[in-house]
């Protein structure tokens, strides 16, 4: 889990907690007002935001989940559990182990202190309320297959990174050589998280970072790489527009994506004149198979 909405509240004397599995993140909201109006104390989400994890007083358990099921029928409803007395000023930095990205990339959280391997780069993210620190197989999808773009020592100089969440691509893209990174979302959380970990990170000169859409990017500006970490249903209406930013030879990386969306995304690429350059994928814990796509803008043959 990725991002707490709320934290639990350790004052009720018990509490319990229950997964919920929506098919889509507009579901899961639905779930998510619902279980709240019945009187659940917390959430946590996943970043696809399809994975609830809901933390409700042990009195209100059965008015949730019988809310859920009548109200939003698409959600699987998991079993209540116990939960056990925490200190939650620390639990929550459970499962947010450093990530090896490669021999050349580590991401880790400020409390984290074990040093990178030697010539391992590092960049520093903490979890917040914008959406994407390495640890969901779509973002480590995407920060693997970035950093092959740079396994040669060389790599795109000018990334456009759509939907930025944390900026964690595009501040990966410049600490494993990029001059200069674009990063952009529609949730107004995330610029703000950009630019503070950019701080951080000491990489805030070569960043840009806005909120609001791609056509607020001047129309013949162009990139040496794009990266794009989106559902399918959020790539979908903007595909043939980023692809449009990219220079010829320049490569495309797309995660956020399930299995089954690859033979659709596929058709979409090639009808907007790109050539297939690779896919990696990971299996998350609930056995969904995530998958990043590498696409590539041919470069035009000379005469």
């Amino acid at each position: 889990m990725e991002e707490q909405t709320t934290s639990p509240n350790t004052a009720s004397a018990r509490v319990q907690v229950f997964s919920v599995r929506a098919p889509d993140r507009a579901c899961a909201e639905r779930a998510l007002a619902e279980a709240f109006a019945e009187g659940a104390a917390g959430a946590e989400e996943d970043e696809d935001g399809c994975m609830l994890r809901l933390y409700v007083p042990a009195s209100c358990v059965g008015a949730v989940q019988d809310a859920l099921r009548n109200q939003v029928p698409e959600v699987i409803v998991g079993s209540a559990e116990e939960l056990q007395e925490r200190d939650w000023s620390e639990a929550w930095k459970e499962g947010l182990a450093p990530i090896d990205v490669s021999p050349r990339l580590r991401i880790r959280s400020s409390f984290e202190t074990s040093p990178p391997a030697p010539g391992q780069q590092e960049l520093v993210i903490d979890p917040g309320q914008a959406f994407g620190t390495g640890g969901h197989e779509s973002t480590a999808l995407a920060l693997a297959a970035l950093d092959r773009l740079y396994a040669e020592g060389t790599g795109p100089a000018h990334v456009l990174d759509v939907g930025a969440g944390t900026g964690v691509l595009a501040l990966a893209a410049l600490r494993l050589g990029a001059v200069s990174a674009v990063g952009f979302d529609l949730d107004p959380l995330a610029a703000p998280a950009c630019r503070e970990n950019a701080l951080e990170n000491g990489l805030a000169a070569g960043a840009v970072w806005f909120t609001g859409p791609l056509e607020a990017l001047a129309p013949q500006r162009r990139f040496d790489a794009v990266v794009a970490n989106l559902l399918r249903r959020e790539l979908e209406p903007i595909f043939a527009d980023v692809a449009a930013r990219l220079d010829p030879g320049a490569p495309l990386v797309l995660s956020g994506l399930l299995d089954s969306d690859a033979p659709r995304v596929a058709a979409w690429a090639e009808a907007a004149g790109l050539e297939a350059d690779g896919r990696v994928e990971a299996v998350d814990a609930s056995g969904v198979t995530w998958v990043a796509l590498l696409w590539r803008r041919p470069t035009p043959a000379r005469g």
